[in-house]
């Protein structure tokens, strides 16, 4: 379902979160709380609850969604999952946070466009994890991957946690390993350097490889690369990781305003040298790419570098499961090329949050679903599944033998044979963090929107950029709308 939202409504939203009231929007039912069972199984205490949880359509709530039996028969709790593009997601939420009341108790908090414009609508899970009432969280927050713990949980404040780091989608290169295998000594003597990929590889590098397979693999791929550069949030992320490694950033402090966040960046720098440098590269290798580039999203690049059309491609970590049904044991993965200023390797994770609206028993019933489904026996199920996959967000679990022995063909875990790239992709010098701000929607909207204008020639790549800091200056001055 999609949700308009008017000006006037708009206007509720930011006006109910900023000052911490309820508002009750027209059409919202009451409901009534029911008390928690006293005594015995600490599990069972809510027996007969109901969740909702609203979530994007990602890897590890398709299996969570395939798999919820283990859940209710652990607590006697149903729990219904509503899953959305992401947008329409936000929207929904954006509503229900200001109602008042939780249609949704349990909520995919995509940190930049729900953590950051709505965490006053989101209980602080500190709350929950210190009732001595409530079953402890595995390991604690300490077994979450420290970085992911603050993109996708935190805001502003160091010590409040907002959500639990519930997925991890990072970009990397994935390519076909047996092309590469085939062609690596020829190569290698044209290019004058060992093409083998890895985040020792320059981008330019990469443009030389792309170009090579356009020029010489017609037989076995019609383009060396391809790209998720639709006008969409996909094309922000797939420059990001060029920008980054130039040297380029949205703001000052980049890494910090995308680990932790701000509500006041100050001004944009995408007008810098490096960062029209990076542009300027990115206009240039998507010159030479597959043309339908331009028409592709994240799904849309894994399906044209699957059917083979591309030699390889930046693309998130999770389409490895996907990639090895149709491509079993042909392809490869690295953490992405290096530019000027490094590597960057641009993250996706989200976290797991509860509605501050929800009623105590409905709060308690709701970090009981938080726990199980950020449990390592979760994540560890969630790596198996046949209906989704996800990778884990806890570092025990990637310590399990089982899972240590699936980063190897052959994988009964396929996400997991991206482990040793997305590694060297969380380590905090090269783990890409767009900003994490309220306003960052609307700012996404300006880059992806420019950056489309540029690669369809309508704009140079020094007007796309300098277009860009214009309006998300004005856009940060103005400070945030929903």
């Amino acid at each position: 379902m999609q949700w308009t939202v008017n000006l006037s409504r708009r206007e509720v939203i930011r006006g109910a979160l900023a000052t911490g009231a309820s508002v009750a929007l027209a059409g919202c039912g009451s409901h009534s709380d029911a008390p928690r069972i006293a005594g015995g199984d600490p599990w069972r205490q809510f027996k007969g609850a109901t969740l909702n949880f609203i979530s994007e359509n990602t890897a590890p709530t398709a299996a969570i969604a395939a798999n919820l039996r283990p859940f209710t028969e652990l607590t006697g709790i149903n729990v219904s999952i509503v899953t959305l593009e992401l947008s329409a997601l936000v929207q929904r939420v954006a509503l229900d946070l200001a109602s008042g009341q939780a249609q949704y108790q349990v909520i995919y908090a995509d940190p930049y466009q729900v953590l950051a414009p709505y965490q006053k609508g989101l209980v602080d899970l500190r709350a929950p994890q210190s009732d001595p009432n409530l079953p402890d969280l595995p390991g604690g927050l300490a077994d979450f991957i420290p970085t992911q713990l603050d993109a996708a949980g935190r805001f502003v404040d160091r010590q409040a946690v907002y959500a639990l780091p519930y997925d991890a989608p990072t970009m990397i290169w994935q390519y076909r390993r047996d092309l590469f295998d085939k062609y690596r000594d020829r190569m290698a003597n044209d290019l004058g350097f060992d093409p083998t990929p890895g985040g020792d590889r320059t981008w330019e590098e990469y443009f030389r490889i792309a170009q090579w397979f356009n020029e010489n693999a017609t037989s076995d791929v019609r383009y060396g690369t391809g790209h998720q550069a639709r006008q969409h949030d996909s094309l922000m992320n797939d420059f990001s990781n060029v920008l980054w490694s130039y040297g380029g950033d949205y703001f000052d402090n980049g890494k910090e305003v995308g680990r932790l966040g701000t509500t006041d960046p100050g001004p944009c720098r995408l007008g810098s040298e490096a960062a029209i440098a990076g542009a300027e590269f990115y206009n240039r290798l998507l010159g030479i790419a597959d043309p339908a580039s331009t028409t592709w999203d994240w799904d849309g690049v894994g399906a044209g570098f699957r059917s083979g059309r591309l030699a390889m491609c930046p693309n998130w970590h999770e389409f490895a499961a996907s990639n090895e049904q149709v491509l079993p044991g042909k392809v490869g993965y690295a953490a992405l090329p290096k530019g000027p200023a490094g590597t960057a390797n641009m993250y996706g994770g989200t976290g797991i949050a509860i509605s501050a609206n929800t009623l105590p028993h409905e709060r308690g019933a709701a970090w009981l679903f938080l726990v199980w489904s950020t449990s390592p026996e979760t994540q560890l199920a969630n790596l198996k599944s046949k209906a989704g996959g996800g990778t884990p967000t806890r570092t025990s679990v990637y310590a399990l033998p089982e899972v240590r022995a699936a980063e190897r063909r052959p994988s009964s875990m396929p996400n997991m044979l991206t482990a040793a790239a997305v590694r060297e992709a969380w380590q905090p010098d090269r783990i890409g963090l767009r900003p994490k701000i309220p306003m960052w929607n609307e700012c996404n909207t300006a880059v992806f929107t420019q950056l489309s204008r540029m690669l369809t020639g309508v704009t140079s790549p020094q007007e796309a950029m300098r277009s860009i800091t214009s309006r998300v200056d004005r856009i940060v001055a103005r400070g945030w709308v929903a």
